[in-house]
């Protein structure tokens, strides 16, 4: 072993040698990145009412200069990541050699051997892909900086640049976040906070877990004493502080700011987002987007103790009229995780998905006042036999294609789509914009078919909004500098079906909402509603869309991994809950649902089919 250690210590060597000669004699490389601050203006993002949300500003930086921060903030970062920093020429020879042993005798990576210059090269020139040729440029290129900056100008724009965790780069930014204080002005133990950090910005942020900081913090603060930066009583007196940071501003739409980012930068350019002084209008709410994280909020923490503690989900809430995103939960924690469910999540729709089902009936001649019989029901689906229940496992006889759609009825629903017929009801589906892949099984009647959060509200949105398909989007439009417009979102909208249809569709999916209104508080809720939940095999997903005649909202609970919730992770209890409390705090200026003026109301007997009387207790009302 100690052979092979050997052998790597001289390559590392030869390694070095070889950077050293290449960087002195070809110094060609452009280093105006060190020189001065990129100039340029941030670009500006608009809520839908036309004021600021926020700006893209180049990575949050806030410089100062390095005669501004303190000894003991310097001595930190020396401490943590380079403490010969002032001694060795831009590469640690002693680093290298020291890492890739320790390496080879763990077999595994458990040392680096990055100078604080190696790591501004890379922040500031390289990729991060681990790659022999990339690191041989990063010593190249540190050796050049040395040759041409002082270790000063170096370790300034180092402190100046380095990410802090939390979209946060810099350490006067960092302080103003975690402190609301200069950089002047942070004590000991909390300048160990920020070089604690650079080991895993994911996990040592103070914003994001105080008690690994902590932890890591200490360690830091115990280098500083060994090295002689601080005497023991400083040493005392600094570990014995908390780690504390001031609340969060009042932040809002996280995910939507990041999904909007990469929708941005892949149009204009990063350089151009964060320079060019773009004005860009978003469709966000910023009362319906608070309201909905709060919301969505509240009833995921109370899932995560009751049911695993890695629940997550999303919410979308679009204008009806014009597919306009109004408010958009990508998750429960945005420092946990940037993934946006709301716009990339693609689970199961589970039972939201029957209304497509009996459209496609209307459409092929059926009527809601038909009846079917709800019993047991055994097919053939891919060589097996498949023998579904009803979410209760009864079975109710005979009963109108209204009552088995307000009911859920699974039965009904799978014999309703054979008689449509399954190529119908994926046509019906491809024009309200859910791409599918779609299965040829009766199963396709319990939505037994993936889709996305934009696909599932566009799909309900259809319903309350006569049968006009609007597309869900968050951009307006992006103007320049100078105020003249660069791109304009083309709205699309097409009569997926016709609007009768939609409104017997819609006026059966008010029935199901007017249980709601019995059993559950629906206080500032004073709109029409119309609802559908949805469940998949073990309450992996839990589904819960409904419209106001103003807005439409469709949310999803569920765990990532797609394990079961646990038992009884039913949508009244799970996704209703949520949905309710955040229409609760949005106003629908229209109260009432439109219907195509054709449409007659008629009450029928929802078992029978037959006229009835509206004291029937059977009765159902329809449109026909």
């Amino acid at each position: 072993m100690w052979q092979i250690m050997l052998l790597c210590a001289l390559s590392a060597a030869a390694t070095l040698a070889g950077a050293f000669f290449f960087a002195a004699n070809y110094p060609w490389i452009d280093f105006s990145p060190l020189e001065q601050q990129v100039q340029g203006t941030p670009s500006m993002v608009l809520d839908c009412h036309g004021n600021e949300w926020f700006r893209f500003r180049l990575d949050k930086r806030e410089p100062v200069s390095l005669a501004e921060m303190p000894q003991h903030l310097i001595d930190a970062f020396l401490a943590a990541e380079d403490w010969q920093f002032f001694k060795h020429p831009g590469v640690s020879l002693r680093g290298i050699i020291r890492s890739t042993c320790a390496n080879l005798y763990h077999r595994r990576r458990v040392q680096g051997a990055s100078t604080i210059t190696q790591q501004l090269v890379k922040l500031l020139f390289l990729d991060a892909r681990k790659t022999f040729s990339r690191k041989i440029k990063e010593q190249i290129c540190s050796l050049l900086v040395e040759r041409q900056f002082t270790k000063e100008q170096i370790l300034e724009t180092y402190l100046n640049n380095i990410y802090l965790g939390c979209g946060i780069y810099g350490v006067q930014a960092a302080c103003q976040r975690f402190w609301g204080t200069h950089v002047t002005d942070i004590s000991i133990d909390q300048a160990a906070v920020l070089a604690a950090i650079i080991r895993s910005p994911a996990r040592y942020c103070p914003l994001r877990d105080p008690v690994a900081a902590r932890r890591r913090r200490d360690l830091i603060l115990n280098s500083m004493r060994t090295l002689g930066f601080i005497s023991g009583k400083q040493y005392e007196e600094s570990v014995a502080c908390p780690v504390e940071v001031q609340a969060a501003s009042d932040e809002y739409g996280m995910h939507m700011r990041e999904s909007i980012r990469l929708m941005l930068e892949q149009m204009l350019g990063r350089h151009e987002l964060y320079t060019g002084g773009y004005i860009i209008k978003t469709t966000i709410d910023p009362a319906m987007q608070k309201a909905a994280e709060l919301s969505f909020r509240q009833q995921c923490e109370q899932l995560r103790k009751k049911h695993a503690p890695d629940v997550d989900g999303a919410l979308l809430s679009i204008e009806v009229a014009t597919g306009q995103i109004r408010a958009a939960v990508g998750g429960f924690d945005f420092a946990a995780s940037k993934f946006n469910r709301a716009l990339q999540a693609c689970r199961q729709v589970g039972s939201v998905f029957k209304p497509l089902v009996y459209a496609a009936a209307l459409e092929a001649g059926l009527s809601f006042a038909d009846t079917m019989v709800d019993e047991p029901l055994e097919l053939m689906c891919g060589g097996r036999w498949w023998r579904p229940k009803n979410w209760d496992a009864q079975f109710t006889g005979e009963i109108t294609l209204a009552r088995a759609l307000s009911f859920s009825s699974n039965i009904v629903t799978i014999k309703t789509l054979m008689a449509a017929g399954i190529e119908r009801v994926i046509a019906l589906a491809k024009r309200c914009h859910v791409a599918g892949p779609f299965n040829l099984y009766p199963s396709l009647a319990l939505g037994c078919v993936d889709a996305t959060l934009p696909e599932v509200a566009g799909m309900f949105n259809v319903f309350a909004n006569n049968g006009v398909y609007a597309e869900p989007h968050v951009l307006l439009w992006v103007k320049d500098r100078w105020g003249a417009k660069q791109w304009r979102h083309q709205p699309q909208q097409e009569q997926a079906m016709p609007a009768r249809l939609a409104g017997q569709v819609s006026k059966v999916l008010g029935i199901g909402f007017q249980r709601v209104r019995k059993r559950f508080v629906t206080h500032g809720i004073d709109s029409q509603v119309i609802s559908k939940t949805g469940t998949t095999n073990d309450w992996r997903t839990v589904w819960f869309a409904g419209s106001t005649p103003s807005v439409t909202t469709a949310m999803y609970v569920g765990r990532d991994s797609n394990k079961p919730m646990g038992a009884n992770a039913y949508p009244l209890k799970v996704a209703l809950p949520v949905w309710l409390a955040y229409h609760g705090q949005v106003p629908s200026p229209i109260k009432q649902f439109s219907y195509d003026p054709s449409l007659q109301e008629k009450v029928i007997n929802g078992r029978t089919g037959r006229p009835a009387s509206s004291g029937d207790p059977d009765a159902i009302t329809i449109l026909l």
